[in-house]
């Protein structure tokens, strides 16, 4: 998280400091300047009380400067200035008209004055040293004006101690100036991240908020969904059901019906019986949600499995006018898989085949043993369906956009069926649709 203060927030808050500090200056010296009218009771009892009238006209003076600027809300530095030059005038004065046995006692004080507001200001060093300058240029203009001694008798008796100390105080200001400095960018940054993490934490509460209110949706829709599969599959069992007893009452008459017909009642028993056998998978919602299905594995030859699908849908691509090209090995594959969910993939691949390709075209359904693998492939080199829309078929359970007039309705469900059931079972199913046409293969892992 980056943070950045603009210049105008910077100067504010330092304008705002720097009024801070110059309110404690002004009011302590309002309050205090009066009171060393004691030291010149003490020390200059003779002029005390002009002394004190002085004094407090420097005061009026300084809180009328005060209050026209905060009025004005003028620059807090030319209050400074003008505050510190009064002072300086009076207390140069003072320094000047006094006997030389009190000099040392009003130097000290005018040195006072001057490291009191060094110590307490915030401004930039500059400043300081122009008030330094601006007290020895006064007093240097009294002492022509007033003083009764010689500037060797003045410098031993205050005025050396008034330099030194003057001189090492301007030094106050700029290193006090570097730490308010720092101490109010620091401020900054940190209220501004504070301000940019409570919105953080808003943007927070509000996402999760949307988040609980999409999971409540998804979970009413999971139990819409449900719901839906217990009644679907509870009717499909009941449909298979009058179906499976409709082909055991033609069983009991089968010595009235032709061989055809009894193959064909065993086609249909055959085919309830895997109807449910999925059925019963269907409706177990917890095993059909959980990570990992249970099949009912067993050996078998898996080409015999193929053959079955293929010659079941041979009628099927007949009615389009689709040609189904055998190509199926006649050699044994052993395998241990679940014989109907196994039976289900190859169903969905080639039904999906050839519900998918275009009339009076050639698909070529192959099996052969590569690395100890079965291969199941379908070869389809008519008119591609498309790389991407395979992939939305076969990696997502949802319908696909509508296709146009001439080409089926393609909701691709059963072949996302297919691509899961072969990976629960331990296989590989890959795809391709190019130039070429459209390529579907599935590997097993063979036992013999």
């Amino acid at each position: 998280m980056f943070v950045q203060i603009t210049k105008e927030e910077y100067l504010k808050e330092i304008s705002k400091k720097a009024w801070y500090q110059t309110n404690n200056i002004i009011w302590t010296i309002i309050f205090i300047y009066p009171l060393f009218s004691i030291i010149d009771f003490i020390f200059a009892n003779s002029i005390w009380l002009q002394f004190f009238i002085v004094r407090i006209i420097t005061d009026l003076v300084i809180l009328a400067f005060y209050s026209f600027f905060q009025r004005k809300n003028y620059n807090f530095r030319i209050l400074l200035h003008l505050t510190l030059f009064v002072l300086s005038v009076t207390s140069a004065l003072l320094c000047n008209i006094v006997d030389l046995q009190q000099l040392n006692i009003y130097y000290l004080l005018f040195a006072t004055i001057i490291l009191f507001f060094n110590l307490q200001v915030f401004w930039e060093p500059v400043n300081s040293i122009i008030q330094v300058l601006i007290a020895f240029l006064l007093l240097a203009i009294f002492f022509r004006l007033f003083s009764q001694y010689t500037l060797d008798l003045v410098i031993n008796n205050g005025g050396q101690i008034f330099f030194i100390i003057t001189l090492i105080s301007c030094l106050v200001p700029g290193a006090r100036f570097k730490v308010i400095d720092r101490d109010v960018r620091s401020q900054l940054l940190i209220g501004r991240s504070n301000e940019q993490l409570k919105d953080q934490n808003r943007d927070i509460a509000e996402k999760n908020s949307i988040i609980d209110e999409q999971y409540e949706q998804l979970r009413k829709l999971d139990n819409q969904k449900n719901n839906f599969i217990n009644i679907a599959g509870h009717d499909l069992k009941n449909l298979v059901g009058n179906i499976v007893m409709s082909n055991n009452m033609l069983k009991e008459d089968d010595y009235r019906l032709s061989a055809d017909q009894v193959e064909l009642i065993g086609y249909i028993s055959e085919a309830s019986e895997k109807m449910q056998y999925l059925l019963n998978k269907l409706m177990d919602v917890k095993e059909i949600e959980s990570q990992e299905m249970k099949f009912n594995l067993e050996i078998f030859d898996i080409n015999t499995e193929v053959t079955h699908v293929f010659k079941g849908l041979v009628e099927t691509a007949q009615m389009k006018n689709i040609h189904l090209v055998d190509e199926i090995s006649k050699v044994p594959f052993d395998v241990n898989l679940d014989r109907v969910f196994a039976g289900q993939v190859f169903q969905n691949l080639l039904s999906n085949a050839i519900k998918f390709s275009q009339t009076n075209n050639n698909i070529r359904v192959a099996t052969s043993l590569q690395r100890q693998k079965f291969v199941f492939e379908i070869i389809d080199e008519g008119t591609p369906i498309g790389q991407d829309e395979l992939d939305g078929m076969f990696n997502k359970l949802k319908t696909l956009s509508e296709a146009s007039d001439h080409i089926e309705s393609r909701l691709g469900l059963g072949l996302s069926i297919a691509k899961l059931m072969t990976q629960e079972m331990g296989g590989e199913l890959m795809y391709r649709s190019d130039d070429n046409g459209n390529y579907f293969r599935v590997e097993f892992q063979v036992i013999n």
